[in-house]
């Protein structure tokens, strides 16, 4: 008995280390700035929201960039209400996405999936006919040459078919009448969350980014 007693509060203690470690790492490394590049021209408004667990790139929907509808279609969402004027794009696990309506009702079986990366991943958009600047939503002016890598990050982490078009997944469980889900690449994992995806394409465009943070509190800090 002694001997289990002592694994139980080994086992135990390496637990409670390893999320202390956790967590001190997200607060130190979020505070850690990479700079973006410098000199840059600011000729795009972008946003970046947080529903205050989640980061999403708010994008205009047309620019001489791209069409992000042409892709997106108001077909898959289900007010089909092509009068919109802004795209917001987040990416983070399937079964989060799906399957948890609420914080209050987070599966364990989900969360556990989720943190060691044994599901898939998805994208989630939502159109917008106006977008508001607060606490939870940020406006960023960017250059073109940002603007283009963003997408870029953002385009390369769809799935696509055998013809190249985005995986549109249909589904009854989207959260309003203006948003839909594709599937996506990558594995969502603790170390690599929603969070990380979005700070990850921060760095990718040149914009200036956290070290690394699982947090959106470290993205929000900076801008």
């Amino acid at each position: 008995m002694k001997k289990i007693f002592k694994i139980i509060v080994y086992t135990i203690s390496i637990a409670i280390g390893a999320t202390v470690l956790y967590f001190l790492s997200a607060i130190i490394l979020s505070r850690i700035p990479v700079q973006g590049d410098k000199n840059n021209l600011t000729e795009i408004p972008i946003y970046i929201s947080t529903n205050g667990m989640h980061t999403d790139f708010v994008f205009p929907i047309k620019t001489e960039e791209i069409d992000w509808s042409n892709e997106i279609k108001f077909a898959d969402i289900k007010s089909k209400d092509s009068l919109q004027k802004y795209i917001a794009i987040g990416w983070g696990d399937k079964g989060f996405f799906l399957d948890v309506p609420d914080w209050d009702h987070v599966k364990f079986s989900i969360a556990f999936k989720a943190a060691f990366g044994l599901s898939t991943t998805a994208i989630h958009t939502t159109y917008l006919k106006k977008v508001t600047e607060d606490d939870q939503c940020k406006k960023i002016m960017i250059s073109k040459t940002q603007y283009k890598k963003l997408v870029e990050y953002i385009q390369r982490n769809f799935k696509r078919d055998s013809n190249g078009d985005i995986i549109h997944i249909k589904t009854d469980k989207t959260y309003g009448a203006t948003d839909s889900f594709y599937e996506a690449k990558g594995s969502y994992n603790f170390l690599f969350t929603c969070n990380t995806w979005a700070n990850s394409g921060l760095k990718y465009a040149g914009m200036k980014a956290c070290l690394w943070t699982p947090f959106q509190q470290g993205i929000f800090n900076l801008y």
